[in-house]
């Protein structure tokens, strides 16, 4: 065949597949254009023609595609020759772009990778180093296999075996995200992208909990007789997730099977009335049930209905509308084939939008490029075939990574229950992320309070790692409050689920409720920069000489006051929460002042405390003549010798 009849037949061919991009292109237009216009910067790397097109983007954006506008930050790691040569020639070929990527990226940024053959390990070792330094990975590939496709969060892959194919169609795909940009910059998008819209897909189910007492034995058979006092019904499964999202304030659309009967109906009423928009799917047969008998709290018999699932029929059109309109995707899969649905998967596929699946045993592999899986730990072991030997971390690390592999996903978290939950993601070490708190409770739902705290944080543009850390907080802190009737029955207690005990108003309850109990109040402050042993030390023994210990901590103001520039290092709102954490601190107020003396006034401790470098005999603390008005009383207590934050400093500056 003539080599031009040849190769545009082989174009001709991958065209077709590859027109179903388009939803991503727009979806990472619309994404740059957020980030470049908010001051982010785009890093592009590539090998190569690859390396002429990395080049090419950066100027498409520095420069313009076609009308003028702003300028818009987007660095090719390519062209400068001293730099690729001098780090090739220190560090090896393969660092050559992972060295940049440490140097100019930030936390939020987004690299993008481009590699005709996605095999390239200078490649791989840049997104590797993009994750760690916070950024977010991109990938054009050709075809699988690609580890450079599958160390990125999401890949472009063009369906062609034909290296040259797949390079002009990274150069249409180049153009094409670009438009995209101007699109979204021009139309204003970029703020209507902040308003989230998550659509949850998945299967809904009737939950029914009947509470009663039990005071006898069924005479006729050796069961317990339940009294029945109260029957309170909330829809369970995906329905359950849509409701916690909508109380978290989130605009929320549901996809799911409903059938035409009278559990249907009230499923249909319960999330209607609470503000969910609902699209269903018609559902032969019954709507699914779960009847929990209870007493006391404790769930005696568990009564289902609905018998074996059937799969619902086709999505209607405003199903897929809805998905092609969302700023984030959880599929909540209770096994029972709304996950299965061809048209909802291939929509969903399609979607720009950044997907959480939370898997079932029994139901369909997750989406390729899936941004977030959320397994627990019992599913990741069924779903794997892992026997689960050793400890439950090392099997979560070891068949978390395995499905990631096999489903194609960017990260699968496990949750792990008060364990926390462990994301395993492109990198060899594993994020572990435990539970802020002990939770003892009903954890019926947890699950879903975790995918729909993770959809929602990446709807908000969040990166993986910070998404699985709000939501281990949020399903803690769900089953701390007693479960989905606790969550349901009132708007959320914000400050219930960041006990950080920061702020005058915090201080002052402790303060009043301390003296109510005729207890001592122990005060002391300082600044905090870097916590060490030595501070330990002095608020430990500061707790012991009273009931309640509230810590003034100067402001970043007043410490810059009192140290000068470049402290503190670290600013005041850490501080304050790592003071917060300690177990004997009950309070945190900050200051701007030099001195404590306005928080004083207020807070009028019994005792106020020092550190030990006024126990030589110097002048008196500055603050003692004022406690002294209220009758308080000033004391000292040693330091740990040697410990001191500005030697610290001062030693990691020298090298010592």
């Amino acid at each position: 065949m003539d080599p031009l009849e040849q190769h545009l037949t082989e174009l001709s061919t991958a065209i077709g597949p590859f027109r179903t991009v388009g939803g991503r292109l727009a979806g990472w237009g619309a994404e740059l254009a957020r980030l470049l216009a908010g001051g982010g910067r785009l890093l592009v790397a590539g090998n190569g023609g690859s390396a002429a097109e990395a080049q090419h983007l950066a100027a498409e954006l520095v420069g313009k595609l076609r009308e003028d506008r702003v300028p818009l930050s987007a660095i090719a790691l390519t062209p400068d020759s001293s730099a690729v040569t001098a780090i090739s020639n220190d560090y090896g070929y393969d660092e050559v772009f992972a060295r940049q990527v440490r140097a100019h990226g930030r936390p939020g940024d987004v690299l993008l990778v481009l590699s005709t053959s996605g095999r390239s390990p200078n490649l791989v070792a840049a997104a590797r180093a993009a994750r760690e330094c916070g950024l977010r990975t991109w990938a054009m590939t050709g075809p699988d296999p690609s580890p450079v496709g599958d160390a990125c969060d999401e890949t472009l892959r063009c369906p062609s075996d034909s290296g040259q194919v797949v390079q002009e169609l990274h150069l249409v795909a180049v153009h094409v995200m670009c438009e995209h940009v101007d699109l979204a910059l021009n139309a204003g998008q970029i703020e209507e992208r902040t308003m989230e819209r998550l659509v949850i897909v998945g299967d809904t189910l009737l939950d029914r909990d009947v509470d009663g007492a039990v005071r006898r034995i069924a005479p006729d058979a050796p069961a317990p007789v339940l009294d029945e006092q109260t029957v309170h019904e909330r829809p369970g499964g995906a329905g359950l997730a849509a409701l916690l999202a909508t109380a978290d304030g989130h605009r929320v659309a549901l996809v799911t099977a409903l059938a035409g009967d009278a559990a249907g109906a009230r499923l249909s009423e319960l999330l209607i009335a609470a503000g969910v928009e609902l699209y269903a799917l018609p559902l032969p047969g019954s709507t699914p049930e779960k009847i929990r008998l209870r007493s006391g709290g404790q769930v005696l018999l568990r009564l289902d209905r609905g018998g074996p699932p059937e799969p619902p029929g086709d999505a209607p059109p405003a199903a897929l509308d809805a998905l092609r309109a969302a700023s984030a995707i959880l599929v909540s899969d209770y096994g029972r084939g709304v996950a299965r649905n061809p048209g909802l998967r291939a929509a969903i596929e399609a979607s720009p939008a950044p997907v959480v699946w939370d898997p079932h045993p029994a139901g369909p592999t997750p989406v390729r490029d899936a941004r977030l899986v959320t397994p627990n730990l019992a599913e990741v072991r069924r779903l794997s075939g892992d026997a689960g030997d050793g400890s439950a971390l090392t099997t979560a690390q070891r068949a978390g990574h395995q499905l990631r592999q096999r489903w194609r996903a960017a990260a699968v978290a496990v949750t792990c229950g008060p364990g926390g939950a462990v994301l395993c993601h492109s990198g060899p070490t594993p994020l572990v992320v435990p539970a802020p708190a002990e939770a003892a409770g009903d954890t019926c739902g947890a699950g879903d309070r975790f995918a729909v705290a993770a959809a929602a944080a990446l709807a908000g543009g969040a990166l993986v790692s910070e998404a699985v850390q709000q939501a281990v907080d949020a399903a803690t802190a769900y089953v701390v409050a007693g479960g989905a009737t606790a969550a349901l029955a009132r708007p959320p207690d914000r400050a219930a689920t960041a006990p950080e005990r920061i702020g005058a108003a915090e201080a002052g309850r402790f303060v009043a409720g301390t003296r109510a109990r005729n207890g001592v109040v122990v005060a002391t402050g300082g600044c905090f920069d870097l916590l060490h042993t030595g501070h330990l030390a002095t608020l430990r023994a500061a707790r012991q000489l009273g009931d309640c210990l509230v810590v003034c901590l100067n402001s970043d103001a007043s410490v810059r006051g009192l140290k000068g520039a470049g402290r503190p290092l670290n600013n005041q709102h850490d501080r304050a929460r790592l003071l917060a954490a300690l177990d004997c601190v009950d309070a945190v107020v900050v200051f701007d002042e030099p001195t404590p003396e306005a928080v004083l006034s207020w807070l009028r401790p019994d005792v106020w405390v020092k550190g030990g470098d006024y126990a030589d005999g110097g002048p008196e603390l500055p603050e003692a003549e004022l406690v002294k008005h209220w009758g308080g009383q000033t004391v000292i207590v040693p330091y740990l010798d040697g410990r001191s934050t500005t030697r610290t400093i001062a030693a990691a500056r020298s090298g010592r």
